[in-house]
């Protein structure tokens, strides 16, 4: 097995466990405050990362342009966090997290309209599978659909699920920009340190609805820090796969970590999966591995 295979499938599977530990973890807890105790988890890691790589000294170099998109950026990332460890709150993984992850259809639509990236015929194919495949898991039975017309908390996990998928596009095209002179784990940190006031101040104008941090209690506290650590680790993997593996290879297998995820709401959370999810989620699946060119 090669090595930047092995680090590439341990990022998926700490990808996949992000979710999962993060829907535990604010089970008792307002998800903006558990967003901000994740986020400075993810600081401490996103900085090792740096200086694993030696990168610390080219934040020196940076010009006004690299910062600003990083930080716009960063930005963007806390408006996706923000939104999707809600979504999570009010809904269930197995429909949050497709809905997620079709950020990349969007991010490749911007990308053709901003970055000038072309798409070719599989692609859209690919694009196409991975809508069919996020609606059929998204967009419950009929039976389903009444079931949740009584009960209301469930009507906002779609809002905030669209919303977290559009920002995290939006972090893509900024970051793709911000990179292009600065190293990958140096850039991540400093779009890290941009996702921690914004999730402070949304802490801080929530106040009232927040749970104060002595009422939390410890199994919160773990999984949050928990997941934290899961997303630190996940990127480290990642970059590193990155740095000793092709690209075409290493990014495919990233996205394939939804699988894990639907499989880990499945060993952990008891979620249940109609045949309709489970044909989405083929659908999702094939289409991503289209897009990244696994097949064609």
């Amino acid at each position: 097995m090669e090595l930047w295979l092995f680090y590439a499938a341990g990022a998926a599977v700490f990808a996949a466990l992000v979710t999962i530990l993060a829907k535990i973890g604010i089970k008792d807890v307002e998800s903006n405050l558990a967003t901000a105790i994740r986020t400075m988890v993810v600081l401490v890691f996103a900085w090792l990362m740096v200086f694993l790589v030696g990168s610390q000294n080219q934040i020196f170099h940076a010009d006004a342009r690299t910062w600003t998109f990083l930080i716009l950026s960063g930005l963007a990332t806390g408006g996706s966090w923000l939104c999707y460890f809600r979504a999570l709150k009010m809904g269930a993984v197995k429909r949050v997290a497709p809905l997620k992850k079709s950020s990349t259809i969007l991010t490749m639509i911007l990308a053709f309209i901003f970055l000038g990236e072309p798409i070719g015929v599989f692609t859209i194919i690919g694009m196409v599978l991975m809508a069919i495949g996020t609606f059929l898991m998204v967009e419950p039975s009929a039976k389903k659909k009444s079931e949740e017309a009584e009960n209301s908390k469930n009507h906002g996990w779609l809002f905030f699920g669209i919303i977290a998928a559009v920002f995290a596009s939006l972090t893509a095209i900024l970051a793709t920009i911000g990179f292009q002179y600065i190293d990958a784990s140096l850039g991540t940190a400093i779009r890290t340190m941009a996702v921690v006031p914004i999730s402070w101040l949304m802490v801080l104008l929530t106040r009232k609805k927040n749970t104060p941090p002595s009422a939390i209690s410890k199994k919160s506290w773990l999984f949050l820090v928990l997941s934290g650590i899961a997303t630190g680790a996940s990127w480290l993997l990642f970059f590193r796969a990155l740095q000793l593996g092709p690209a075409s290879h290493v990014v495919p297998i990233d996205k394939l970590s939804i699988v894990l995820t639907m499989l880990f709401a499945r060993i952990f959370l008891r979620e249940t999966f109609s045949k309709r999810n489970l044909i989405g989620l083929a659908l999702l699946t094939v289409g991503t591995l289209i897009v990244a060119g696994i097949f064609f």
